[in-house]
């Protein structure tokens, strides 16, 4: 309540609040009196206005809302809502906390209750004994006396016959002996009260000799007694009725010994469940889903009948209800034992995770039943089955990752379209998505993980069950990394999938069908299938302000998780992207088709060379254009990632020469770069930057590391006293030779390669080449 009520504490500024203000002026000066300023006035002194003998709530709340409009006070009445659920949630949690402690205390003042009564019985028996002594006094006054009497007058007294009292107060005791030994129960009580009722008029209207009088009380007191412990025999015999059983109980409360009579009837109730438990054997070829059935039938019920005599008998006393509480609690203990040792443990042992839950949600949905009598024992429940549950999703989740092991061992990675009736529920969903096998598998799999964990989610398993689908997903990414060729050796790849063996990806359709499994199971598929986990888990209706709370808690958790799935297809790309950079740039025997030599050996020929890029990024250019058209098809709706892909790809390539030490080495060396090779170098700069942009993968960054290596190469050049400006011709010259490449390889070729020194007719693309485009 005080972090609710802090919440709505007002703001001191006097300026009227408008309608989007989130607590209007009334709400700020009424919560003021609740939780008070911050200037450290002490609760007292808060609370005077509401202690003061004239205060009049109609007349204090008219003046504080009299200035307030219609929505104004509904916000405030929603508002004062949301602090009494919250105040009562946080009571209940308090009371749940604290029900050691109460019972213990309740116990306590108990036994002190029946210490009272001992001391005061003690001291009624004293005062009888006073009673007794001053009456022998008077005795031997009366012997004195009599000495003076004539012998007729001493045998009219002798001859006086006992009144009705002591008469009665004489057949009192037989006549409760003979009601007791026919358990007449209800008419014993009815003795006893009247025996005591006859005591107290005897004692005050001295019409029993104190002798007599002691004699009644302590056979009034030895009757009850002998009645209370038929009481309880009566209630601790098995083969007693629940009728009886409640009679027995009520009667002993009515003794004045309720403690006792409350804990005999909770301990009939326990023996008789135990001799139902008993009788109840856990069948050997069932799934245990039976046992855990009938079991929890048999303790909730008895939970349930016990709650029933306590709340008939004892009308919800609270040290009663505590007491029932704690007993329930503990039966609900020992119901998850006996399901924990004869069901979960084989079931989590073998994996089954589809059973156990099945066991679980049986026994919640009887636990549930209890709620409408205020026992809310499913968190006990769920505390103690979390565990094995737990235990039971990990083993699940291992079982995903070695059939997903055995699936990429033989898929042949080529997309297609789910086989019908893949999915769990028996749909046919539209459009649905093209992908390799062992995906389709996957997420198949996926999918029924989530029908198996969606009954178990109130075991607040959201987070787990999410960490678990990250997991299994990390591990078939991994699977993807291992069936790039000369994975082996990349030490980039994710841990967890051992040595797995898998079918090796050797064509770049083959590599690409394995960029499609990744992004498309991490784009759509796995986030859509955490949403409908997300919307399970608070798919109830009631204690809103709670899960609104709850889904405002878990908004970043799952960006994050969105963000370490990304991650891993991300290292699945990178790893293409870095296969292919080295298959363009190293031969099979080891030797490199990117060396400074192409470059600084062109001023060694007497002729000029016929100006093109440079090989390796034509077919950097030819293989890009090939991932291109075939992503077309794999990526249907999503260019997104094929353009990323082919970027990160050109951007791989482009990193690759920047870091290369020995490469920039031989450049920067005295003999360098001469006209010629300075000239081709530029070139092939402006050709990557020409088709990147034309293909629309052109990145800011590649963009400025493309413009520091051609500033790089320029500065070797400088350094060995030469004009860039003599060597380089115009940039409409470069952007022309490049256009005329893309064309020939295109298959588009219509023009002759012009000359450095010829003047360009086709339209400038100076400006184009130094800004590139922004993606």
């Amino acid at each position: 309540m005080a972090s609710s009520a802090s919440a709505a504490k007002p703001s001191k500024s006097k300026t009227p609040a408008s309608s989007g203000d989130g607590i209007f002026s009334g709400d700020h000066e009424i919560a003021h009196h609740l939780t008070g300023s911050a200037e450290g006035f002490d609760l007292s002194d808060k609370l005077k206005v509401f202690k003061t003998s004239q205060f009049d709530p109609d007349a204090y709340v008219t003046s504080k809302c009299q200035t307030m409009s219609e929505k104004e006070i509904r916000h405030l009445c929603s508002h004062l809502r949301d602090l009494q659920k919250a105040s009562a949630e946080e009571m209940r949690k308090s009371v749940l906390a604290n029900y050691s402690a109460f019972i213990r205390t309740s116990k306590e003042i108990s036994d002190l209750e029946g210490e009272l009564i001992s001391i005061r019985n003690l001291l009624s028996a004293r005062a009888a004994l006073v009673h007794v002594l001053a009456e022998g006094g008077r005795v031997d006054s009366l012997s004195t006396a009599r000495e003076g009497l004539s012998e007729e007058d001493i045998s009219s007294f002798e001859r006086k016959e006992p009144s009705k009292i002591e008469k009665w107060s004489e057949e009192f005791p037989d006549n409760l002996d003979i009601l007791l030994a026919e358990r007449r129960v209800d008419e014993a009580l009815a003795a006893i009260d009247e025996g005591e009722v006859v005591a107290k008029e005897a004692e005050e209207k001295q019409t029993l000799s104190p002798d007599a009088l002691l004699l009644l009380q302590n056979s009034i007191s030895e009757q009850r007694q002998k009645l209370a412990e038929q009481l309880a025999e009566t209630a601790c015999q098995p083969s007693t009725h629940r009728v009886e059983l409640r009679s027995a109980i009520s009667a002993l409360k009515d003794l004045g010994d309720g403690p006792r009579a409350h804990t005999l009837l909770l301990n009939a109730h326990f023996k008789r469940l135990q001799h139902n438990v008993q009788a109840l054997r856990p069948l050997r070829n069932s799934s245990g889903g039976v046992y855990t059935a009938s079991l929890s039938q048999l303790v909730f019920s008895a939970i349930d009948e016990a709650a029933d005599d306590s709340f008939y008998v004892f009308d919800k006393e609270p040290a009663y209800a505590s007491e029932l509480v704690t007993w329930a609690v503990r039966r609900t203990e020992d119901f998850a034992h006996l399901v924990k040792r004869h069901v979960l443990s084989s079931l989590v042992a073998s994996g089954g995770f589809r059973a156990a839950a099945d066991c679980v949600k049986k026994a919640l949905g009887h636990c549930s039943l209890l709620e409408a009598r205020g026992l809310a024992l499913c968190p006990v429940l769920l505390k103690l089955f979390r565990p094995c549950v737990e235990q039971a999703l990990r083993a699940y989740l291992k079982r995903i990752e070695e059939n997903t092991a055995t699936l990429a061992a033989a898929d042949k990675w080529e997309l297609s379209y789910p086989p019908v009736g893949m999915h769990p529920s028996g749909k046919v969903i539209a459009a649905q998505p093209k992908l390799s096998n062992s995906a389709h598998k996957f997420n198949s799999m996926v999918q029924e993980f989530f029908v198996d964990v969606n009954p178990l989610l109130s075991m607040q398993l959201g987070s787990a069950t999410m960490e678990g689908l990250l997991q299994v997903f990390t591990f078939y990414v991994s699977l993807l990394m291992n069936a790039l060729p000369g994975s082996i050796e990349d030490e980039g790849n994710l841990e967890g999938c051992g040595n797995r063996i898998v079918c090796m990806a050797e064509t770049e359709e083959q590599q690409l069908a394995l960029l499609a499994n990744a992004s498309l199971l991490a784009d759509e598929l796995l986030p859509l299938a955490a949403m409908q986990l997300a919307s399970v888990n608070h798919g109830g209706r009631n204690d809103e302000p709670l899960r609104r709370t709850d889904r405002q808690n878990r908004v970043p958790e799952q960006r994050e998780w969105k963000k370490r799935v990304q991650r891993s297809v991300d290292q699945l790309r990178d790893s293409f992207c870095r296969q292919h950079t080295l298959d363009l740039i190293f031969t099979e025997d080891g030797d490199t088709r990117l060396s400074a030599d192409t470059y600084i050996s062109m001023d060694g020929h007497t002729s000029e060379p016929e100006w093109f890029p440079s090989p390796i990024f034509q077919e950097l250019f030819m293989k890009l254009n090939r991932i291109a058209c075939i992503a077309i098809d794999m990526f249907v709706r999503r260019e997104r990632f094929a353009s990323l892909l082919l970027m990160r790809l050109v951007e791989t390539f482009i990193m690759w020469l920047s870091n290369d030490q020995t490469f920039w080495a031989d450049i920067e060396d005295s003999r360098g770069l001469g006209p010629l090779g300075l000239r081709q170098f530029y070139l092939d700069m402006q050709f990557v930057i020409l088709f990147t942009s034309q293909g629309r993968y052109l990145s800011k960054n590649l963009h400025l590391v493309i413009k520091n290596i051609m500033a790089r190469a320029i500065e070797a050049f400088e350094a060995t006293g030469q004009d860039p400006s003599s060597a380089l011709p115009e940039d409409d010259w470069f952007a022309e030779v490049s256009q005329v490449t893309i064309e020939m390889l295109s298959g588009n070729a219509n023009h002759d390669m012009p000359s450095p020194t010829a003047s360009i007719s086709a339209q400038s693309m100076s400006s184009y080449v130094s800004h590139g485009p922004e993606l």
